[in-house]
């Protein structure tokens, strides 16, 4: 019976770890537009992927909320390498 009880245990502490782990990963996506303009209420530490062709081929631009100024959210633009299929 012990025995049974802690499986169970271990089943529903890997079973939450899942779950854990997977709102994580949903959160660290970043969201994707079409235009810079559309990006308006950039929060820190956040990153958005524009695609507007402003980059090299194989790269996308990321804009990311870097620091807290007087004037507000210091936005960062690079570009990184493209890791997936282009979305329409």
């Amino acid at each position: 019976m012990r025995q049974l009880a802690s499986k169970v245990v271990t089943a529903c502490s890997i079973l939450l770890s899942c779950f854990a782990l997977a709102a994580l990963a949903t959160s660290a996506m970043a969201e994707q537009v079409s235009r810079e303009q559309d990006v308006v209420d950039l929060r820190l530490g956040q990153r958005i992927i524009v695609d507007d062709g402003s980059c090299p081929p194989g790269e996308i631009k990321e804009i990311s909320g870097a620091r807290m100024t007087v004037t507000g959210i210091l936005r960062v633009r690079k570009c990184i390498p493209r890791v997936g299929p282009k979305k329409r």
